[in-house]
């Protein structure tokens, strides 16, 4: 291994870089978190959340990852043996679809490709054709982590509108919270899973669940098992600024000063900036000649881009190639992509000058790695992060 001086690069889409600033509120001293210092800041939090998800009603924060988040908002809404909506769009939704069946859900999992998010269309076919209304709920991954592809969630929240169907919507925010534009009430949400890794620019271990008033009266009559899940308990406590059980306390330091960066830069200079620099990544690895997994123009991620090698070249071999000699990591190729793509991750706190740097790292890697490119494709990048 090549002796790496300089920053290591941490180009995966999630976890991401962690800045000095929050790091250093996370390392702040413990306190009671009984005491009222701590509901002082717990109220704090909860209403700083509400702008980012796009919402005037709770948040849920779980001590967790996405994952406990997706199992909080199937457990505090579904019963044993109802039927749940998936959309194929990648790893991740598969994933979902996979915890829903072993929770004792009965699962139906609308095809994909990989290349497109949900399908609008075949959202609303199945939806009409449950006339006896058995579908208690529709989950659909926005950002699909393994793949950089969007799901148009307001076009699903028409589907189900339009199909006069009263399913409920919950979708995984997990790789675009923060990132990219999301309105949990404007779009007609019910339960939006996130975690803090990536947007948040937080380390793993926090989960969310924005909750509509629809999801909180499901909650009420919901009887799959639940105890450390379970919403009530949670925004009962925090009402007064608290939790029935020991909350991750340096990370809720840590957020309340993401929240604070957050607000300070704008949210929406945050998704311009996440759009120019997926639209700066595409147009370099366009520029390269090679193929952008995302299919649909309207679907490309702002927050990573998974990248097609030619056939005949190992995505992970690159990948490690690049590691060793440039400090950098990439993501990997998740499932059936395996080997077939490497993610470029462009999210958290990432300035013009970490990307250019990102990308001709992955030149540079690729080239070694035998991969035909055209050299130029870091130019068309530059190009475009040079216009005001």
């Amino acid at each position: 291994m090549a002796s790496r001086i300089g920053q290591h690069f941490l180009q995966i889409p999630g976890p991401t870089n962690v800045p000095d600033q929050v790091l250093r509120a996370i390392a702040a001293p413990t306190i009671d978190h009984r005491g009222p210092e701590f509901a002082a800041l717990t109220l704090r939090l909860l209403d700083g959340l509400k702008p980012v998800f796009g919402t005037e009603g709770p948040v849920v924060i779980h001590p967790a990852s996405g994952t406990g988040a997706w199992e909080a908002a199937l457990v505090n809404t579904l019963s044993p043996g109802d039927r749940v909506l998936f959309c194929e769009t990648g790893h991740f939704a598969t994933l979902w679809q996979r915890m829903a069946r072993s929770l004792g859900l009965d699962v139906v999992f609308l095809p994909g490709d990989w290349r497109h998010g949900a399908d609008p269309d075949a959202v609303r076919h199945e939806l009409d054709a449950d006339t006896d209304r058995l579908i208690k709920a529709v989950c659909v991954v926005h950002n699909e982590t393994s793949t950089g592809v969007t799901s148009r969630v307001p076009e699903i929240r028409r589907a189900v509108d339009d199909a006069d169907h009263p399913a409920l919507l919950l979708v995984d925010v997990v790789s675009s919270l923060a990132s990219i534009d999301y309105r949990h009430d404007a779009w007609g949400v019910d339960v939006t899973v996130a975690g803090s890794q990536k947007g948040l620019m937080l380390p793993p271990g926090l989960g969310f669940n924005a909750v509509s008033r629809k999801a909180l009266d499901a909650a009420r009559t919901a009887r799959l098992p639940k105890s450390f899940w379970d919403w009530r308990p949670v925004i009962e406590a925090n009402r007064h600024g608290h939790f029935p059980s020991t909350p991750a306390t340096n990370l809720l330091y840590g957020l309340e000063e993401a929240l604070y960066m957050l607000q300070a830069e704008g949210l929406p200079q945050v998704f311009a900036r996440h759009t120019r620099h997926g639209a700066a990544t595409r147009a370099a690895v366009r520029g390269w000649g090679l193929d952008v997994l995302c299919a649909d123009e309207r679907e490309h991620s702002a927050t990573l881009t998974a990248v097609v090698l030619p056939e005949g070249h190992d995505a992970d071999r690159a990948r490690a190639i690049i590691l060793d000699r440039f400090g950098m990591s990439l993501g990997a190729g998740l499932g059936k992509l395996s080997g077939r793509v490497l993610r470029i991750g462009h999210l958290g706190r990432l300035g013009d000058l970490t990307l250019s740097g990102t990308l001709a790292g992955v030149q540079m890697g690729l080239q070694l790695a035998g991969v035909p490119l055209d050299p130029r494709g870091l130019d068309a990048a530059l190009d475009l992060l040079r216009a005001p």
